[in-house]
């Protein structure tokens, strides 16, 4: 265990790097788990340890720019996300080490979360490949195989949200995210070997629909989770906020309802290692949640929002946003199924307010209207190509 050494570093600095590593890190620790790819959970465990380093130079930062209670208290704030932040990237850890330690998880669960979500793959770029020396505007992943880069390793160096001018390097570790279908064409481009994608067997398990369907909800709430409790620090929300504690409270039952079908399923099992990694994989997804409850009690405790929490929100990987829909706009009476806003803009909708009604995590069927408020998460360049949906100029 070496010794952290302090060096000069801006809060908001650290709280970009903090937020952008933990949410890669849910991101390649589900994958981790999907793939049974050890590569993705090393890596995944490499950024816990800067994770450690981050949260050390917090405190420390903190710590030198309180002078008076009022600065303490303010501060305070700030800490306790940076804290989550730090919980969440545990709990990635632990997500990572259900493939480091060969726990069992049934195909059939891998099968489920494929279907579920996008992915994220991990590839490094192959000296003789055509992707050497270009950026990635000019490489054009996203309309190539619809996958795009979220993050580069460069060494030890890390680049988050690269920009279209990002010229890639032989031996660059390339992080992108997209749908399972993408991720052979992409794998080969950057390689430039033929990709070979590993065959899972049927576990053989019987009766795992109910902890299947457990299992994806907790993975797609708890994401859903954190992404509500950044919205309502964001923009001082309390609805918002008490609607994460309504999700803490729904991911604890949901946890316990996977844990005693698991005690009642083991008997009927010879080998109950299967069943282990399902366990494992509960309660890491559910201090995920507990985490995203701390970020929201920010504003749940009434602790004074630090300016610096709302640059940190539009200056990391992954922003926040929330639009008006215009009268005649393009999405103003369609519903989301027909708009693939995801697909569209990489634009994740939150929530919708219409009026004084919320409605969180809507489904396809969900139809927009002018007047509604839209709160989304994604990239700046689909932040942009929703305002322009919405009908503002």
């Amino acid at each position: 265990m070496r010794k952290i050494e302090y060096c000069p570093i801006s809060m908001k600095e650290l709280l970009v790097r903090m937020k952008d590593t933990s949410e890669l890190m849910m991101d390649l620790g589900y994958s981790a788990v999907l793939y049974d790819d050890r590569d993705l959970a090393l890596e995944v465990i490499r950024l816990e340890e800067k994770m450690d380093i981050y949260e050390y130079h917090a405190q420390v930062v903190a710590m030198l720019a309180a002078r008076t209670v009022e600065d303490a208290e303010t501060l305070s704030g700030i800490l306790q996300i940076a804290s989550a932040a730090e919980i969440i990237s545990n709990a990635a850890g632990d997500i990572a080490s259900i493939v480091l330690l060969d726990m069992g998880i049934p195909y059939e669960l891998k099968k489920d979360l494929r279907l579920a979500d996008e992915t994220v793959a991990r590839a490094v770029v192959g000296a003789d490949t055509s992707i050497v020396g270009r950026c990635l505007e000019d490489i054009s992943f996203e309309t190539e195989v619809g996958i795009s880069v979220i993050a580069i390793r460069r060494s030890e160096s890390w680049i988050y949200d690269p920009s279209p001018n990002t010229v890639i390097k032989s031996g660059d570790i390339l992080f992108a995210r997209g749908h399972d279908e993408g991720v052979p064409p992409f794998m080969e481009m950057v390689t430039g070997e033929p990709y070979v994608q590993k065959v899972l067997q049927e576990s053989g398990v019987c009766q795992l629909d109910r902890a299947v369907d457990i299992i994806v909800e907790m993975k797609n709430t708890s994401e859903l989770a954190v992404g509500l409790a950044y919205t309502a620090v964001l923009f001082d929300n309390d609805e918002v906020a008490r609607e994460v504690v309504e999700i803490e409270q729904l991911m604890d039952d949901m946890k316990y309802s996977l844990q005693r079908w698991v005690l009642r399923a083991a008997k009927y099992f010879d080998d109950v290692e299967t069943l282990r990694g399902l366990l494992h994989l509960a309660v890491s997804t559910e201090i995920i949640s507990d985490a995203a409850l701390k970020i929201a009690n920010v504003v749940l405790h009434d602790i004074e929002p630090h300016p610096i929490l709302a640059m940190v929100m539009r200056e990391s990987d992954e922003v926040i946003t929330r639009v008006e829909i215009k009268p005649g706009s393009e999405i103003d009476g369609k519903s989301l199924g027909e708009l693939e806003l995801e697909t569209e803009t990489g634009m994740y909708v939150l929530a919708i307010r219409r009026g004084d009604r919320w409605t969180y995590n809507p489904r396809a069927r969900v139809t927009l209207g002018a007047g509604d408020m839209i709160f989304a998460r994604g990239t700046k360049s689909g932040e942009k190509h929703l305002i322009d949906m919405s009908g503002f100029r």
